[in-house]
């Protein structure tokens, strides 16, 4: 049945024209949703690859995009008592475990005062649904695998896990002093189309194209969640609809709704550590080349394993996560060589 302009839900969506930004918004939009998207096409990585993403979202008729810093004081607030949004999915955040040593500002700011600026418009105007995405960065030092959410997360190794892992705290605060219901995605090394370039398979990609040596850190004794994008996206849209109440009227098995707020933390991931030489592995497969090895010492602030217990998310909404690397890595290079060879025709023909 066609949703119409009386009873279109609205949602905002901050950081919309980042990598996992804009497909939720997409997703959204062709469910008939109104979509407010936040986002200051911040230069950390090339801005015409956001806004080719933001172009395809600006086609919808029921998409209002809004250029401005998260943590622009009162910006959140205006814009929660102009729209009444009845979900809020938070998603902007500076990131780069590297890059928070050599620039810890850009992450307090964007990512504590953001998330602190949207909590207090979340107080004024409550929404129904308020999802805050965090990281699996923020299990820090823990060597307990696969990772639960509800395993303590006290130590982490980086600014910007200790950045998120704040904002899971502030956000938990507001949510019991307040009543308002917030739901923490926790994400697991998320890859595929339309992918940030500050990760892996982005650089290896374009390195093995290229024929230039990829950076392997901790001497290739790597692990990692890898989760495609799309399974990301469909599992937050399904919890977009599994509201956190408390008292918990629907307990399931190692739930991590709070004892005192309408608050919970889900992990996102595909629940199966792949090792980094099988990922280069499927990058050479995909691309008819092979890798030449850099091999480098681990990074300072930098963990060697992650893996996710994604059992949570399936209890609460059915689905898990289950698209094969090796599909993901091979739609990514059938992407990224579209792109760029669109990008070059264009180039050329200017």
């Amino acid at each position: 049945m066609p949703i119409d302009d009386f009873t279109r839900p609205t949602a905002i969506v901050t950081g919309s024209a980042g990598f996992i930004g804009s497909f939720v918004c997409t997703t959204l939009l062709k469910e008939g949703w109104r979509v407010v998207g936040l986002d200051c096409m911040s230069d950390y990585y090339d801005v015409a690859l956001k806004e080719q993403r933001e172009k395809s979202l600006t086609n919808f008729e029921h998409y209002r995009s809004v250029h401005e810093k998260v943590e622009t004081s009162g910006l959140l607030l205006r814009l929660f008592k102009e729209e009444k949004p009845d979900v809020v999915i938070h998603l902007a955040a500076q990131a780069g475990v590297r890059y928070s040593i050599t620039n810890p500002r850009a992450f307090l700011d964007s990512n504590i005062v953001g998330t602190f600026e949207l909590l207090e418009a979340a107080r004024a105007y409550p929404p129904r649904h308020t999802l805050l995405a965090s990281t699996s960065s923020t299990y820090g030092a823990n060597d307990k695998m696969p990772y639960r959410e509800t395993d303590r997360s006290d130590h982490q190794m980086s600014f910007y896990a200790a950045s998120k892992k704040s904002t899971e705290s502030m956000a938990h605060s507001y949510s019991h002093l307040f009543d308002i219901p917030i739901t923490i995605f926790r994400f697991f090394t998320v890859y595929g189309p339309w992918g940030r370039p500050d990760m892996a398979l982005f650089k290896f990609t374009q390195a093995i194209l290229e024929g230039v040596p990829i950076d392997v850190y901790n001497n290739g004794r790597m692990q990692r969640d890898f989760t495609y994008i799309e399974d990301l996206v469909h599992a937050i849209r399904l919890l977009v609809d599994v509201t956190p109440e408390h008292p918990n009227q629907n307990p399931v098995e190692t739930d991590s709704l709070s004892p005192i707020a309408p608050f919970r933390v889900v992990n996102i991931g595909n629940s199966g550590p792949i090792y980094l030489a099988e990922f280069i592995a499927a990058i050479e497969s995909a691309t008819g080349k092979v890798a030449e090895w850099n091999l480098m010492p681990m990074q300072p602030g930098d963990v060697p394993a992650t893996w996710a217990d994604a059992s949570l998310l399936s209890s609460l909404t059915g689905y898990k996560p289950e698209t094969p690397f090796r599909e993901g890595v091979a739609n990514f290079v059938s992407w990224y060589q579209e792109y760029f060879e669109t990008d070059k025709q264009a180039g050329e023909s200017n």
